[in-house]
């Protein structure tokens, strides 16, 4: 009875978070993790919004990320673009993580449209 207890509770639990996922499709073409900017602007067109960050740098031992007066002068900055897709009425919003020029990940999560 525990255990069915803790799978319902982790179930909910996860419920409510983003979905990642492998591939996204825009009009009847699949873009996957892979794949370049380019090849998802030519199969789903232009983004609803984009925003492009850089990403913290870590360094071992224990994965500390370095600090910022040191990341700007020394390590170089890990530029990250995200693109965020209307999917349409009852579709989840897909968001596309770009590194280097090639998608990195893809994202369902919420409603884009009310």
């Amino acid at each position: 009875m525990r255990f069915f207890v803790r799978v319902c509770v982790m179930a909910a639990a996860t419920a409510f978070l983003p979905v990642h996922a492998e591939t996204l499709r825009c009009n009847g073409h699949i873009v996957e993790i892979g794949d370049s900017r380019l090849s998802v602007r030519r199969h789903c067109g232009e983004p609803l919004l984009q925003d492009t960050y850089c990403a913290p740098v870590y360094y071992a031992p224990g994965f500390q990320p370095v600090p910022d007066i040191w990341a700007r002068a020394v390590v170089p900055c890990l530029v990250v673009d995200e693109w965020l897709y209307d999917r349409g009425p009852g579709n989840l919003a897909a968001t596309v993580r770009l590194r280097a020029g090639a998608v990195l990940s893809i994202t369902y999560g919420d409603r884009a449209t009310p």
